[in-house]
């Protein structure tokens, strides 16, 4: 698509800012100019980001800036900026971090599928660019590839890659319908959102987007990642299934669950049990004894990647929302 076709198009970008007090006047400077509103979110931060934030206003009227009284963090700043850019009347809303990292110069990239219907909401993707991943920090690029299989299972969205991406774009139809009491207010925000967008259907195309890295630092700590993401990445996952799967909706694939979990914890925890009690006596154990726990283990894991199988293709295929562009919508 041509980009100037964007400007009948009413999109606001959303830049949550702290600390970028060195990037953020080259951010502004770069969004393209059909662009119609541009919401920075000033996340109660120390340094001087606001002021200058402030002086570019004055010379280009596209720019809002909000304050926070306290930091929210990136969910909380995002949070603020989509129910803003929503208020003004966006049809689609751009996240765009404040340290230079998301080129502006992809933005059609994320935009185009909005556009035509195809998707409602697109994501960047880094790993499908071999040349500019050896360049990602190699501590970063170990953790969202180690969190990128919990993540899919938490979102449900098996096909979209790098779910901790946060350069998306999100047809302004969603925002209204997105329970934002249950989408996290920091680092795991990208990833909750997606978890909320699946339980309302919506359809999430990933889209390779190269990131840059410069002198920023990353707040986000390795530390931080291990012990705070697999709690809230477990927490997301059976919050899914039980209200996809046992709310929402009730199918095989919520049988197949019923059956096999039992079956794999009986057949561990009685294996594990008579395994401890008959080498404590020294003798071996009966041939029944050994059986009944693997055949239940068995059965159960057989049950388990039916299951899973079918979560695989549960997948939405069928966008929400209608196309913007309809002059210019071929179908697929």
């Amino acid at each position: 698509m041509n980009p100037d076709q964007f400007s009948r198009l009413k999109i606001a970008v959303v830049i949550p800012a702290f600390r970028v007090e060195r990037h953020i006047l080259n951010v502004l400077q770069a969004i393209p100019a059909y662009i119609q509103h541009i919401i920075v979110v000033n996340d109660c931060s120390p340094d001087a980001t606001a002021c200058l934030v402030e002086q570019a206003a004055q010379k280009d009227t596209r720019i809002l800036l909000i304050n926070h009284k306290s930091n929210l963090g990136v969910g909380g700043a995002m949070q603020t900026g989509l129910i803003e850019a929503a208020r003004l009347g966006a049809q689609i809303v751009v996240k765009m971090d404040g340290d230079g990292q998301m080129s502006p110069q992809h933005l059609p990239d994320l935009l185009a599928p909005l556009a035509l219907g195809r998707a409602d909401y697109t994501k960047g993707n880094r790993f499908r660019d071999f040349a500019s991943l050896q360049h990602m920090p190699f501590m970063r690029r170990i953790g969202n590839l180690g969190l990128s299989f919990l993540s899919k299972a938490a979102t449900g969205y098996w096909s979209v890659f790098d779910p901790t991406n946060g350069y998306f774009a999100i047809r302004a139809e969603l925002i209204n319908r997105l329970p934002f009491d249950q989408i996290d207010k920091r680092y795991f925000f990208e990833t909750s959102m997606l978890a909320n967008l699946y339980l309302l259907g919506a359809v999430v195309r990933d889209v390779p987007i190269p990131a840059r890295y410069g002198d920023e630092e990353s707040s986000l700590s390795v530390t931080r990642s291990l012990f705070e993401f697999p709690p809230k990445l477990l927490r997301a996952i059976l919050r899914r299934i039980l209200l996809k799967h046992f709310v929402f909706d009730f199918s095989i694939l919520s049988i197949y669950l019923m059956a096999g979990l039992p079956l794999i914890i009986f057949g561990l925890g009685f294996g594990i049990n008579r395994w401890i009690y008959y080498a404590s006596q020294g003798i071996p154990a009966p041939t029944g004894t050994i059986m009944l726990p693997t055949l239940s283990l068995l059965l159960g894991i057989q049950l388990l990647l039916s299951a899973i199988q079918i979560d695989l293709v549960a997948e939405p295929k069928s966008p929400l929302t209608t196309p913007l562009l309809q002059a210019f919508y071929q179908p697929e």
